[in-house]
């Protein structure tokens, strides 16, 4: 979100930032950066008066269910702005591997090789998420947005051919970074370098699944041909089952959050990520080949990461636990092998996360175009419009009932 941010304040494009969240204790102060911010009621018709005041352009919605309870108002008070989904990554695709997964594991509870379950093939995944409830919500609001940001060529190659988005609605717009601000820092070299890390927001069932894998499993085969090494896990809102895993002994170690995620990702030796199911691309592996700290990760991990057809990686990939603890071991033993691995991934980020980078210029293409002709481009979208009539009236009649229902029990 501040890397979108980021980008429309470069083209000088007046932003305002409404959310109704509460504000978390580790938020970025937006009105340093000029930014003006707002909070919103869900269900209230304080949010027409808003969005009619300041008329917008564009509405970007940040996850399909701020699409599901703002859509419908921005649609019926400014038909002509422009709606723009953005993803992040695909929740109903991330859920149905979190249950492959679990289902999984009840049959072989003791060890888990990713690649017997089905987790990459799309046309398998597809006949599975096409039953959810949740696909069905979210592939609709990609449907019924002029435009939907994509972070993952995986998942835009699924909703174009297994769930026939057409390719207009679409835009390819991975994480983008300043070589400058990285550059500026330096890389340690591995002689200055020890221990493991991982990193990750802990209110992700990803990342919190992926710390379990390490402490059942993986860490206590790393830790037994590495009596000194350690695993430092850094991440916000631990809760106590995880700050409970901490033990020095083994030294598995709960460090919670980072005030600063580059300058630990920077310290350590090797950067874990076993994930076992997700979306989207990540964030901590892509800083991690930006701060030249080779990673082992799983083929969900490294998925749309790589380039093609070499598929080379900064580090190791690796699907069960007994190859992914060797690769963790041999990387953290051997300097050659470590300092190959950090350049595969300056390389790797090199051509596919800076700045500048053709994806920019295709984003504010695409949004001009649609911009200068809405109805042009949305004659092209009738599923979208159907969708928007009928679940636009539902919504906005539940939206009404449960607005007068609370000003009932104000009264």
């Amino acid at each position: 979100m501040m890397q979108l941010i980021s980008l429309f304040q470069a083209q000088h494009w007046h932003i305002t930032f409404a959310s109704p969240a509460k504000q978390g204790e580790h938020k970025t102060d937006l009105r340093l950066l000029g930014i003006e911010e707002h909070s919103i009621k869900l269900n209230s018709g304080c949010f027409d008066q808003f969005i009619v005041q300041r008329q917008p352009q564009l509405v970007i919605f940040d996850r399909f269910m701020m699409e599901e309870q703002f859509g419908w108002r921005i649609e019926k008070f400014l038909p002509n702005t422009i709606r723009v989904l953005n993803t992040e990554d695909l929740h109903c695709l991330r859920s149905i591997r979190q249950a492959l997964i679990k289902n999984y594991l009840k049959t072989e509870p003791k060890e888990i090789d990713l690649e017997d379950v089905s987790l990459l093939n799309r046309d398998e995944l597809f006949k599975k998420m096409a039953t959810t409830d949740l696909a069905k919500r979210e592939i609709a609001a990609i449907f019924r947005c002029d435009l939907t940001l994509m972070i993952s060529e995986f998942e835009m190659t699924l909703l174009q051919q297994q769930f026939q988005v057409p390719q207009q609605q679409l835009c390819y717009l991975p994480f983008l970074y300043s070589q400058e601000i990285y550059q500026a820092k330096g890389t340690p070299p591995f002689q200055a370098r020890q221990h493991f890390m991982v990193i990750g927001n802990f209110r992700h069932d990803p990342n919190w699944d992926a710390v379990l894998w390490l402490k059942q499993t993986i860490w206590p085969r790393i830790r037994q041909q590495l009596p000194q090494a350690e695993l430092h896990i850094y991440g916000a809102y631990p809760p106590p089952k995880a700050t409970q895993l901490h033990n020095d002994k083994q030294g598995f170690k709960m460090k919670g959050w980072a005030p600063d995620a580059q300058q630990v990702i920077r310290q350590a030796r090797v950067c874990l990520a076993p994930l076992r199911f997700g979306a989207g691309i990540k964030g901590k592996l892509a800083e991690s080949m930006l701060c030249g700290t080779p990673s082992v990760t799983t083929s969900i991990g490294a998925e749309s990461m790589q380039n093609l057809p070499n598929r080379e990686w900064g580090g190791e990939i690796s699907n069960n636990t007994e190859s992914f603890a060797q690769a963790a071991i041999q990387l953290y033993r051997e300097p050659v092998r470590w300092k190959k691995a950090q350049q595969t991934g300056f390389n790797l980020v090199q051509s596919r996360y800076m700045m500048p980078h053709s994806s920019q210029d295709a984003l504010f293409q695409q949004l001009t175009k649609i911009i200068q002709q809405p109805e042009s481009h949305r004659q092209t979208l009738f599923i979208g419009a159907m969708l928007n009539h009928h679940h636009h009236k539902s919504t906005q009649y539940m939206a009404q009932w449960i607005e007068a229902k609370n000003r009932g029990s104000n009264e």
